[in-house]
């Protein structure tokens, strides 16, 4: 299976990308784990034509020749850095890859609570109309202390939470599987996500 790791911050140093190297070289045997970066990636500006600027392009090229994206974010101030968002505001407005596609969310912070809130955020950024992912239910990686938490190579020292992240790769897996034949099966529903507009909507109802 081909994914694609997300780094969701533009910062240099980030354990959310020492998470995406080391489950790449985890789960080697299982998927191939393409990590892209976003800190190239120039602000979101609306432009009027709605073409995507070429960083932008590359990456949802890559979003849609994927089996399914892994996006490890950060928290700060209780939500995502606005890079990631930038970002996913660019891909909703012009190129929607994401519509139909499956999504794991992880996440790693300095802190205790391993960025719970920033990861309920980007679930309810992924729903939203222009994005549509197919997001994996029931399983959040919280990585807390994760200054601590990784060798050089890097490697993640806590063995429960590597128990506790292989069990839901393996639900990932599983659920990309099943996600991508269905859509498979129905390639209308997600060419009718990708017309979605504002423009069409009164009062909350489609016209």
């Amino acid at each position: 299976m081909n994914l694609i790791g997300i780094v969701g911050t533009n910062a240099d140093s980030s354990t959310n990308r020492k998470l995406l190297q080391f489950m790449k070289q985890h789960f080697a045997k299982s998927a191939t784990i393409t990590i892209c970066e976003i800190a190239d990636i120039p602000a979101f500006n609306e432009p009027d034509d709605k073409t995507a600027p070429l960083e932008v392009k590359l990456l949802s090229e890559k979003i849609t020749a994927s089996d399914g994206v892994i996006i490890a974010t950060p928290e700060y101030d209780h939500s995502i850095p606005a890079a990631l968002k930038s970002v996913l505001e660019w891909l909703s407005y012009t190129t929607r890859p994401l519509i139909e596609k499956p999504v794991m969310i992880v996440g790693a912070s300095h802190g205790s609570l391993g960025t719970s809130r920033a990861q309920t955020h980007l679930r309810q950024i992924l729903d939203a109309p222009e994005l549509k992912a197919r997001i994996l239910p029931g399983s959040e990686f919280f990585l807390g202390r994760s200054l601590e938490a990784f060798d050089e190579t890097p490697t993640l020292l806590n063995q429960d939470k590597v128990v506790e992240l292989e069990g839901d790769f393996a639900e990932f897996l599983s659920f990309a599987d099943m996600t991508n034949e269905i859509s498979q099966k129905n390639p209308e529903q997600a060419a009718s996500k990708r017309k979605f507009a504002w423009e069409n909507v009164n009062g909350g109802v489609a016209k």
